[in-house]
């Protein structure tokens, strides 16, 4: 195989090989790769436990990277220092957050003006125009149980990218069926390998974000 692509006519440049292998992909009808751009913080406040970011980094982590990989979608990670500081009202106060990215900031807890004292492992949302998704590693997990408990920062990034994020002031009754439909979308990345919906809607969030 290697000797017939070489031996082609035409010179083998770079712009050659990209439209070549844009071909291929086009005919053998597999979807585009979906890149989401996810800047990692770590809150330098913190206080994590040496298992606590091991969980996260070796396992948590890696397998969010994975369902989504399975759904056609990559995360290209940058990292960058930051920390979350408390106001006297617990109203948080990020440092280090970025623009036109999903800033995903690592925490030891979600502040109680947040998450009103429930012990969450993560909140997604838009804060002074950054979109950010902060996560507890006190309480974040891998995979549990399909449909009903995934991988947080699965979990949360699809908060993002199915752009319930811009849904301001959800009514009690929309709150517990996004939670259930974030999930359930999440077993089909992780599970089933299924992404079209997700990157259908993530195609649009970009353009927002952007």
């Amino acid at each position: 195989m290697h000797r017939q692509f070489y031996n082609t006519v035409a010179p083998v440049t770079r712009r050659n090989f990209i439209l070549t292998a844009a071909a291929v992909a086009g005919r053998s009808g597999v979807p585009a790769r979906l890149l989401v751009p996810v800047h990692r913080i770590m809150d330098s406040r913190a206080q994590c436990s040496p298992e606590q970011l091991h969980q996260f980094w070796y396992g948590i982590w890696p397998e969010a990277v994975r369902n989504f990989g399975r759904g056609g979608i990559e995360l290209q990670t940058s990292d960058g220092p930051g920390e979350v500081r408390r106001s006297p009202g617990d109203v948080p106060i990020f440092v280090g957050l970025r623009r036109g990215v999903i800033n995903l900031v690592l925490t030891d807890h979600i502040p109680m003006k947040w998450d009103n004292g429930r012990a969450q492992a993560g909140v997604t949302t838009i804060h002074d125009g950054y979109h950010l998704c902060l996560v507890a590693l006190q309480y974040a997990h891998g995979d549990q149980v399909p449909f009903l408990s995934t991988n947080t920062c699965v979990h949360e990034l699809l908060h993002a990218l199915l752009q319930d994020v811009f849904v301001r002031r959800p009514k009690w009754y929309q709150t517990g069926g996004r939670e259930f439909r974030i999930d359930w979308y999440a077993t089909q990345l992780g599970l089933f390998h299924n992404g079209a919906a997700v990157r259908q809607s993530a195609q649009e969030y970009l353009r927002r974000l952007r």
